[in-house]
C-alpha cells in the first residue's frame, strides 16, 4: 500500500482480498505491506472493518463470512493465530472460533495482526484462513523491501499494489515481484495465473493453460528428397 493510495478503497480491496472466501483461496492477501507514513490509520481502519464482519450460516443469502471447510482446518487455523502471539504479532481483531447460534459448523472471526516482522511464522507461511498479516515498509527503498519481504515465502502465488498515481505503479511493475501474478487492474480470465516455489507450477487460464492439455510432436522433413 503506498502512501499516495485512495486509503478507504485501499482498505476495502485488502480486506475483501482477504476475507473473500474465508481466506480459503488459493490467491487470498494474507500478508498486508504498508508504507510507515499511513500505517497507523490503515489498521486502525482495516481492523474496524474487520470488526464489523459476523460469520454466519453459508446458505443464508446475507452472509458474507460462512464456515471454515473443515474441523482440522479451523484447528490449523487457531494454531496459526496462537503461534503469531507468541511470536510477538499484536491481535488487534478477531482471533477466536465464533459461534453464530446453531451449534453447528466450524467458524473464525475475522482476524487482523499488526506488528508482524519478516521472520515471524505468518509472514513466511500460508494460513489458508481469514487472517491478515500486517507488516511496514520504510519509504526508502520500498519497492526493495517489499520484494524482499516475497522472497521469503514459499508460497508467492499473487501480489496486488495500491496507488493512486500512474508513475507510481508503472515503476514499481518494472520491477515485478517474484510471484505467479501481480494485477494492477481486476483481473481477466484471458491472463495466466499461477505460482512460483510451491505454491504450484503451470499456469491455468490464457493460452498457457492448454499446454496441460496438448503434447507437442516433432515432425522433420527431408527438403533435398
Amino acid at each position: 500500500m503506498f502512501p499516495d493510495a485512495d486509503l478507504d478503497a485501499a482498505i476495502r480491496g485488502a480486506t475483501t482480498g482477504i476475507f473473500y472466501g474465508k481466506g480459503e483461496v488459493c490467491a487470498a492477501g494474507s500478508r498486508l505491506l504498508v508504507d510507515k507514513s499511513i500505517k497507523s490509520e490503515f489498521v486502525d481502519k482495516a481492523a474496524a472493518r474487520a470488526k464489523k464482519m459476523s460469520p454466519g450460516d453459508p446458505m443464508d443469502p446475507k452472509t458474507r463470512l460462512g464456515a471454515i471447510s473443515s474441523k482440522k482446518q479451523l484447528e490449523n487455523d487457531l494454531r496459526y493465530i496462537e503461534i503469531a502471539k507468541q511470536e510477538g504479532a499484536q491481535l488487534v481483531a478477531g482471533g477466536s472460533r465464533a459461534d453464530i447460534g446453531t451449534g453447528k459448523g466450524y467458524f473464525l472471526q475475522p482476524t487482523v495482526f499488526d506488528g508482524v516482522t519478516p521472520e515471524m511464522t505468518i509472514a513466511r507461511e500460508e494460513i489458508f484462513g481469514p487472517v491478515l498479516a500486517d507488516d511496514r515498509v520504510r519509504r526508502r527503498r520500498r519497492g526493495d523491501r517489499a520484494r524482499e519481504r516475497f522472497e521469503l515465502t514459499a508460497w508467492p502465488r499473487r501480489s496486488g499494489r495500491r496507488t493512486s498515481r500512474r508513475r507510481t505503479m508503472s515503476r514499481a511493475s518494472s520491477r515485478p515481484a517474484p510471484c505467479g501474478s501481480t494485477p494492477t487492474t481486476s483481473t481477466t480470465r484471458r491472463a495466466p495465473f499461477g505460482g512460483y516455489k510451491q505454491s504450484g507450477f503451470g499456469r491455468e487460464m490464457s493460452m498457457h493453460a492448454l499446454e496441460h492439455y496438448t503434447q507437442v510432436k516433432s515432425v522433420w522433413v527431408d527438403l533435398n528428397q
